[in-house]
């Protein structure tokens, strides 16, 4: 009966995408009703949050030297941050990856990127808040740790990714484990990692101006004392000045990320 059952299952395609479909509305059903959502209440806060809105404009242009220079800070801490992450984060990957570690070591290196990803980049920063002091250190740690659980396993997917024959090509011609790594699978390796880097140094800019509302320095933290002291219009210029350098830098890091894909 089993049998017959998966022969039908196998030659009728139309029961599989039948059965994939009822299963998502399943989910999303469940998902809806566990977010309890008030339509009354959605109805009746149009009007508030019109008014925070009308609040936010015009922006006040007066402290734009402070939002430029808050914004240099944010873009230190990302660049340093980013960069202590893809230097902490190659290891890890090394030791993680299927095709080059043992299981023991996977499984302790894969252990170390969840328990890093479960930790919000906020606790993060409150923990190095701590330790640090207020201001751009805090923050730079917190987010080059952020960026361990995120570029270790974009590492890892991208040496795991490697063509596996050429690897098996060397280790047949007598190459050691290093020229393995040298030969095999840093040239296939390097150009999907540096995208990779790239794109996460691009986060890690909006990352650490979220990071300002503990005080771990940047942008944001300058942009939640004048939300604090209900100075929108203050807070408008941060956020209208972030926007630009966000877009720039979207637009520049897409353009190197292209590049590097077709090397």
């Amino acid at each position: 009966m089993k049998k017959n059952f998966v022969v039908w299952w196998k030659r009728n395609g139309w029961a599989r995408w039948f059965g994939i479909g009822l299963s998502v509305v399943l989910v999303y059903g469940w998902a809806l009703q566990g977010l309890e959502i008030n339509l009354d209440l959605l109805r009746d806060s149009w009007p508030n949050i019109i008014d925070f809105l009308v609040r936010l404009w015009p922006p006040n242009w007066e402290i734009l030297d402070v939002a430029v220079k808050a914004l240099i800070e944010t873009v230190q801490m990302s660049i340093w941050g980013t960069t202590i992450g893809a230097i902490i984060s190659l290891p890890i990957a090394i030791c993680s990856a299927h095709n080059l570690a043992p299981k023991w070591l996977q499984w302790i290196a894969n252990f170390l990127q969840n328990a890093v990803r479960s930790v919000p980049s906020i606790v993060l920063g409150l923990i190095f808040v701590a330790a640090t002091g207020l201001g751009a250190p805090a923050g730079t740690l917190a987010v080059g740790i952020y960026t361990v659980g995120y570029l270790g396993k974009f590492y890892q997917e991208a040496i795991e990714a490697v063509e596996p024959r050429s690897l098996e090509a060397l280790r047949v011609s007598g190459a050691s484990w290093l020229q393995v790594a040298q030969y095999g699978i840093l040239p296939q390796v390097v150009p999907l990692s540096l995208g990779y880097t790239l794109y996460m140094f691009e986060y890690n800019i909006r990352a650490a101006s979220v990071l300002g509302v503990v005080g771990a320095g940047g942008i944001g933290f300058e942009l939640v004392n004048y939300i604090r002291a209900f100075e929108y219009n203050k807070a408008t210029t941060m956020m209208l000045v972030l926007l630009v350098v966000v877009t720039v830098i979207d637009g520049v890091s897409s353009k190197l990320r292209q590049r590097l894909e077709r090397l």
